[in-house]
């Protein structure tokens, strides 16, 4: 399979490093609020991963889509998991998410075939 999810991710690195260094503040309130939010707490991390992909769908971005399947999968998502989240979107979101639910499909299977293979390796 193509490592496209994660060669866009990739692609948004450099970009991201610019921002950083001119707002490094911003960014850095960004990341701490990140960290804050996707810990287990009343709602697990994944249920908030997968949260926040069905949000990424919705708002039709792809750099977050990418992000969020990477996080489902990281903290073990299920396909099943994920499927009712993207059949949640298309009912709130109608035909946009038709189009954008099975990037989030193909973004979460790219990275769940990873860390799958790397949990089947041993290695984490």
């Amino acid at each position: 399979m193509m490592a496209e999810y994660e060669d866009l991710l990739k692609e948004l690195g450099p970009p991201i490093a610019a921002m950083r260094h001119h707002v490094p503040e911003v960014w850095a309130a960004y990341t701490a609020e990140h960290r804050a939010v996707m810990v287990d707490g009343a709602l697990s991390a994944k249920t908030k991963e997968l949260m926040a992909l069905a949000l990424a769908i919705v708002k039709r971005c792809d750099g977050c889509i990418a992000s969020h399947a990477r996080g489902a999968a990281r903290r073990g998502a299920t396909d099943a998991e994920v499927a009712e989240m993207i059949g949640v979107t298309m009912l709130m979101d109608g035909g946009p998410a038709t189009v954008y639910g099975p990037r989030a499909w193909d973004a979460y299977r790219e990275f769940a075939e990873r860390y799958r293979s790397r949990s089947a390796d041993g290695d984490t």
